[in-house]
């Protein structure tokens, strides 16, 4: 039986909540493919390599995310299908309230009927239930601190890209 994990995101930008789901899973599975994923139902802020390069960035800054954690992009073809590619049986995702739940359920149903994919939903920590990318954007372009929502790296290159 496989042991590998995908955290599939939009990330854009990561956030601490990020993070912490990532986190929790590098401790439960072998390994964990945190897949960047194009989201056709969003306009993103950040092209899909500038947000691995923050990812990637604030993955290796955290000393409590294990080595076991590989960063990677999807922006073809189904998520069960790199799945697939890759060994993975699991999708893990965090959950912050019944709206996500709504949201995630027919999603969670479909990948199973497709690949025999399951889900893993991690509830985030308190911290960061409220967390989340849509929300540090709108701070972010509004001129607002977003550094106690995001890694340092992400703080820095928001607060670096800012228009003047």
């Amino acid at each position: 039986m496989s042991n590998i994990a995908v955290v599939p995101g939009s990330f854009d930008p990561v956030t601490l909540g990020h993070l912490d789901v990532i986190r929790r899973a590098a401790a439960i599975f072998e390994e964990v493919h945190v897949l960047v994923v194009h989201n056709p139902g969003k306009h993103a802020m950040l092209p899909i390599a500038e947000r691995m390069n923050l990812l990637q960035k604030a993955i290796e800054e955290d000393p409590e995310i294990p080595s076991n954690v590989i960063v990677a992009s999807w922006s073809m073809g189904l998520l069960v299908d790199y799945c697939t590619e890759v060994g993975a049986k699991v999708l893990v995702k965090g959950l912050r309230s019944q709206i996500d739940v709504a949201y995630e359920s027919p999603m969670v149903l479909m990948n199973r009927s497709l690949a025999g994919v399951e889900t893993v939903f991690l509830l985030p920590e308190p911290a960061h239930s409220y967390e989340s990318s849509s929300l540090v954007r709108q701070v972010a372009s509004l001129g607002g601190d977003v550094s106690d929502y995001v890694p340092a790296v992400v703080a820095n290159y928001l607060n670096a890209t800012r228009p003047k």
